[in-house]
């Protein structure tokens, strides 16, 4: 499996998180710096923070987001798996700023933090990660905001919390805007043609050595973008596991015929090239994926870039949704 794979096996484990939203601009009357700072709810708490930061340190989900906003960025952790849906513009950005983390909490440089001199410091892990970290030490350099993934469809709270912190909730509005636009366009362009369907996902974090793939629900990674257009996923996990596990399942191959049999229709994740990738793969080769109805009735559709969660980002999984949905419209 690829790079990103720490990362979501730490949010597939996580249990159910509440999502906090982050406070309106306060005052910190104790300090007498009203103008300056405020209060912020985050994932570790009430955490005085600049009202407008200056030097901002990234990791982890905040590191496009906070790209995208035009955030005022000295240091960001590496953040691999999302380098094929960056505009050229933002991946300019990315390979030109300073990297104090790799792709995992574990691999976070505190030196490099301190040297950058940050004043803020988002740190967008889900909450299980936050043990690999020394928080105290982060805190220690300056004020730490925790804002981590919970379900995967939670990205569009999370980017905007990750975006007021850093100052550019305003920034945040207009792409989210955008985003918004473009999806009820396609929403009524679809909407004939998705009427009554019923459709399954094949994601992308199946295990081929233990012969399963992965089925998901709405408001996974490959789902609820496409769920915003009005596609409808049926069905839900047989025994909620807390984060992505509460929409997702990792069944046997030999399940596919149950899982997926009622299914009108079924989308399946594609990697960056428009190839599935080895697991996905392994789903789509079964004799048993051939029999399923939706695909004897040429009803399957590969997505690429179904794991965005940046508005930004999942401007182009539209794009993709609709070249893949296209056949739809013929029918």
């Amino acid at each position: 499996m690829h790079s990103r794979k720490p990362w979501r096996l730490a949010a597939a484990v996580a249990a159910s998180l509440v999502l906090a939203t982050a406070c309106g601009s306060g005052s910190d009357s104790e300090s007498g710096a009203s103008a300056e700072t405020r209060v912020f709810e985050a994932d570790n708490g009430k955490i005085t923070i600049p009202a407008e930061p200056k030097r901002v340190v990234a990791t982890g989900y905040a590191v496009p987001v906070l790209i995208e906003a035009g955030a005022e960025l000295v240091g960001i952790s590496s953040w691999k798996r999302g380098l094929p849906l960056m505009t050229p513009e933002d991946r300019k950005t990315y390979d030109d700023m300073n990297k104090i983390a790799g792709d995992t909490a574990a691999e976070t440089n505190y030196e490099a933090i301190a040297k950058a001199d940050p004043d803020l410091i988002v740190i967008g892990v889900p909450a299980p990660v936050l043990g690999d970290l020394d928080m105290k030490r982060l805190e220690s350099i300056a004020p730490t905001v925790a804002i981590g993934p919970t379900v995967p469809s939670a990205w569009r709270e999370l980017s905007f919390r990750q975006s007021d912190a850093a100052g550019r909730s305003g920034q945040h509005a207009k792409a989210k805007a955008a985003y918004e636009k473009k999806a009820g366009e396609l929403k009524a362009k679809y909407e004939d043609a998705l009427s009554g369907l019923k459709f399954g996902h094949v994601g992308e974090y199946g295990d081929v050595s233990a012969g399963t793939f992965m089925r998901e629900f709405g408001k996974s990674w490959g789902t609820n973008i496409a769920q915003d257009i009005g596609v409808t996923y049926y069905g839900e996990v047989k025994k909620k596991g807390g984060g992505s596990k509460d929409v997702s399942e990792t069944p046997s191959v030999e399940e596919l015929p149950e899982s997926l049999g009622d299914a009108d229709a079924i989308t399946y994740s594609l990697e960056p090239d428009g190839k599935p990738g080895e697991s996905v793969k392994y789903a789509l080769d079964s004799e048993l994926w051939k029999n399923l109805p939706a695909v004897k009735d040429d009803k399957a559709f590969g997505i690429r870039y179904t794991e965005a969660a940046t508005y930004e980002s999942a401007m182009r999984t539209l794009d993709e949704i609709d070249k893949a949905l296209a056949p739809l419209l013929e029918k």
